[in-house]
């Protein structure tokens, strides 16, 4: 293996294994700081950023592309961790059904540019619908946070059954929230077409699917330097083309076709003769070529939801059982965005459903939408106060959105951003259908938007001031009425700015009842 082959190999598994871990990382040990270096060279998120945000710390595309403009499409070989997922694919393929060779294949054009076209057009109408799902880092994120994220807790869970069971402490055992059907089958799904793909035919789906493999192979056509054969060289013994993921080289006619390559290096390893060589894309001058030979080849160094985090331990919901269940049935007619998505138009053409968000949300209110934004907002986050609450104190998302997404608030800032308002439903409220204290939905709001005042017969039931409520959700979550909710949470098509409640209501002690339900 050729120094270039080595480093490169180096480089996609550092941006793999350490993408990952920022995905996976359930106990919180990664800071958050480190996301936005980590994840700066990621294409699309990169230039959705930029474009919303106008910010030098956004240009990281800009590296990508003058990266291709030198050298080809690199960042399909070592940034991209769809990619090098791709290669494990192919390699463990090669390994657990024997030893598969590569062989020329004609391009697909039309199909990549169809793809390309049509997913850029799609913009105005659909916002990043189209980008988003075909996007490799953020299929990449689905694909870990729904179904390897999932494994993970259960492997914790079960080493820590393990371990207790012999007196060790050393793992303790995580909350198992809830799957999102959707974000579950659409990872699946892309999955299996990237197994079927990789394994047959290697970066069948870069070549062939991806909108950013077809760009960045456009931009390739004029870069400065392209691997080539030097023909006089070539003994025409095809070693090259039995190792080419990208099935771009056809030895017998001794061409490559760079806009397919993705500058992997595996020719170079092969090649018996060193007929493989960049080349400066000049005059038809032979001094003009870049020379490498096979041991001393030098690399141009340029670069759901399932569960519940430490912050979350112990706000189990309530345990009051209804005796009766809930007969008014709730509509909520818009969806809440996440806090820093600032408005649901900016949110849904700017997010490109990558899950980074949800993977580090300490509660996993962040959930994968289906319809609510409607479909050009498909899989994109949304709060869902069934499964759990916004904390107070939390900004993570707002920190690790890659796209400008969800814009960076100050904790300060963000309990009083307004993502909704309280709807309370008193037909459904166990006090008055059962005749019950509860104060369930009071006790979990951390602005004292819902505060208990008296009822019938010495009970006391909810009451809104919703200049307070910031649409956490805590109250809808803790309510425990079923089917339908005494208290929900309406989004707010844009965010606004709630009053920040006076000190004597925060510091208010509620005297309950010692029936009260906790």
């Amino acid at each position: 293996m050729t120094k270039l082959k080595k480093i490169r190999v180096i480089v996609a598994l550092l941006f793999f294994f350490t993408i990952s871990l920022i995905f996976l990382d359930y106990i919180n040990v990664i800071p958050s700081t480190l996301y936005e270096y980590v994840l700066w060279l990621q294409f699309i998120p990169s230039l959705t950023k930029f474009v919303n945000t106008l910010t030098i710390s956004a240009v990281g595309f800009l590296v990508i592309l003058l990266s291709v403009l030198f050298f080809g499409r690199v960042y399909c070989s070592s940034v991209c961790p769809l990619g090098t997922l791709q290669d494990f694919i192919s390699r463990v393929s090669q390994k657990l059904f024997g030893v598969s060779y590569f062989n020329w294949s004609e391009e697909h054009k039309w199909i990549r540019y169809t793809i390309l076209i049509f997913s850029i057009l799609s913009i105005p109408l659909i916002g990043m619908f189209i980008i988003g799902l075909l996007d490799p880092f953020s299929n990449f994120g689905r694909i870990l946070t729904n179904l390897f994220y999932p494994v993970i807790i259960l492997l914790n869970n079960l080493l820590s059954s393990v371990f207790e069971s012999i007196g060790l402490y050393l793992i303790y055992p995580v909350d198992i929230r809830a799957v999102s059907l959707a974000g579950l089958l659409i990872s699946v799904i892309i999955l299996s077409v990237l197994i079927v793909m990789a394994s047959k035919r290697g970066r069948l789906f870069c070549n062939t699917i991806c909108p950013l493999g077809t760009f960045l192979g456009f931009i390739s056509k004029v870069s400065l330097y392209k691997i080539k054969i030097k023909e006089e060289d070539c003994e025409s013994c095809g070693a090259c083309e039995t190792v080419c993921k990208a099935e771009c080289i056809n030895s017998e006619s001794k061409e490559i076709n760079f806009e397919r390559c993705v500058v992997c290096f595996n020719c170079f390893r092969e090649c018996p003769t060193t007929a493989i060589n960049y080349y400066k894309q000049n005059l038809l001058v032979s001094d003009n070529t870049i020379q490498f030979k096979a041991d001393r080849r030098i690399f141009l160094n340029k670069l759901y939801y399932i569960v519940i985090g430490l912050g979350s331990f112990g706000f189990t919901q309530i345990k009051i059982i209804p005796e009766k269940e809930s007969t008014v049935p709730i509509k909520k007619n818009v969806p809440v965005s996440p806090p820093g998505s600032n408005n649901i138009d900016h949110f849904t053409s700017t997010c490109t459903a990558c899950h980074l968000c949800v993977a580090v949300c300490p509660t996993k209110v962040l959930q994968p939408s289906i319809l609510h934004y409607g479909l050009e907002g498909l899989l994109q986050p949304r709060m869902d106060y069934l499964t759990n609450y916004c904390n107070y104190e939390c900004v993570e998302c707002m920190m690790v959105c890659p796209t400008g997404a969800l814009q960076k608030l100050l904790i300060e800032d963000k309990k009083l951003t307004q993502l909704g308002k309280s709807k309370f439903i008193k037909e459904n409220c166990i006090v008055e259908t059962e005749r019950k204290e509860c104060g369930a939905c009071s006790e979990r709001c951390p602005t004292k938007a819902v505060r208990m005042i008296p009822y019938e017969n010495n009970l006391h039931i909810p009451d809104i001031k919703n200049e307070y409520c910031i649409g956490c959700g805590a109250c809808e979550f803790a309510c425990p009425t079923r089917p339908y909710k005494a208290i929900y949470v309406e989004g707010n098509p844009k965010h606004l700015i709630a009053e920040k409640p006076p000190a004597e209501i925060l510091d208010k002690k509620i005297d309950y009842e010692e029936e009260f339900p906790f």
